[in-house]
Order: C-alpha cells, then structure tokens, then sequence
C-alpha cells in the first residue's frame, strides 16, 4: 500500500468535540500536529514513508522457504547498488539525448570512473547469486537485458566480453529478466522497488 495515510491514536478517542484545542508534540524527536478532544483525548496524524504490504507465502517444500530467506537476505543487500544503477540509467539517457557522439562518449568515460571508483570493491564481493539478483532487478526495472544496456553504454565488444565473463559463472546477460522463469526470485523482487523517475526539475542536458 503506497502514499497511504496512517491515523495514529495514542489514546482511545470516544467522541470529537467541535472546539477541539490543537497543537504539537515531540515524537522520537519529531514534530507531530494533534488535537485534544472534549475528553482530553489525544489524536495525532502522521504522514508515513511508502511502504509495501505483501501477503504471507506458501511454499511447495521447506528447500523453497530456504531458497526465499536467502534470496531476500541477498536482495536487502544489493538493493543500493541496484537502486543507484537504475538512476545512473536513466539519468545518463536524459542528459546524453541530444549530445553528439564525441560528446556523449567523453562523458560516458568520465562516469565510468566515477563509478569505478565508487562501486568497484563492494561489487567485486558479492557472490555469484547476489550479483545476479542485483543484475535481474535492474533489469526488470529498464525492462532490459544487461547486454543490451551493456551495449548501449559502451559498445558491442565490452558487451559481448562481459557476456562471456557472465557465462563463466552460468548468468546469460542477453536473455533478460524472465517472470516465471523462478518464482521465488519473482516473489522477492515484488518487494524491492528500484524505479526512478527524472525529477520534475529536469536535469542540465547535454549541448
């Protein structure tokens, strides 16, 4: 359930008086707006963060229920790196659109230090299932195949290297995020939200 509103009643309220007096108080050292009722009740309402409610889950055999735990233990890990590499992505296509070729690779280069720099020891530590899972949600996110994506940043042969590289360790970048093809990595990436969207704003694009 997204952007829900959530009434928080400390105390029971029983009826609401037309004249209720108002004000606010400190909450784990936030400020929340209330109102005093008749009785001196007190209601306070809060504006919550999104969240994702998600039904509780059967599984066909206790190797399954393992399988999830694992998968949502590995997911909750590489969720910033996939969340951070959405953006990139949409962000480098917003703003190279209407550069030219020169252009646009100078600031491919210079992003794909940056990111080097920033990325390159976490990333070399994941296993090869985190590091599939981290590639399987940005997919499903851009809707995408790795090596396409790959392709489109840097070129048809470091695509084609890295796919291979990718095979060594039994992942395929070229055929995509597949629903169904593993329920279970399905059902956690249900709870994971990587999307971006351009800011309003807009961001400086490319001359």
């Amino acid at each position: 359930m997204k952007n829900a509103w959530f009434v928080i009643v400390l105390i029971s309220l029983s009826t609401w008086a037309a004249r209720a007096q108002e004000g606010f108080t400190l909450v784990n050292g936030q400020l929340y707006p209330y109102t005093l009722d008749g009785c001196g009740d007190t209601l306070i309402v809060a504006s919550l963060d999104d969240i994702s409610v998600s039904s509780l889950r059967q599984f066909g055999s206790d190797e399954e229920y393992r399988r999830y735990r694992r998968y949502r233990l590995y997911a909750i890990k590489v969720y910033p790196y996939a969340a951070q590499a959405v953006r990139i992505f949409r962000e480098t296509a917003y703003v190279t659109e209407t550069m030219r070729d020169g252009q646009r690779n100078r600031y491919l280069r210079r992003l794909q230090g940056e990111l080097k720099d920033e990325f390159a020891d976490p990333l070399r530590n994941l296993s090869k299932t985190q590091g599939m899972i981290m590639i399987k949600m940005i997919e499903r996110e851009l809707d995408t195949p790795m090596y396409e994506l790959i392709k489109d940043l840097r070129g048809g042969i470091t695509a084609t290297y890295y796919n291979a590289m990718g095979r060594l360790f039994d992942h395929n970048i070229k055929e995509g995020y597949q629903r169904g093809k593993d329920p279970i990595l399905d059902a956690v990436l249900d709870d994971f939200n990587v999307s971006y969207d351009i800011p309003k704003t807009g961001l400086p694009m490319g001359q």
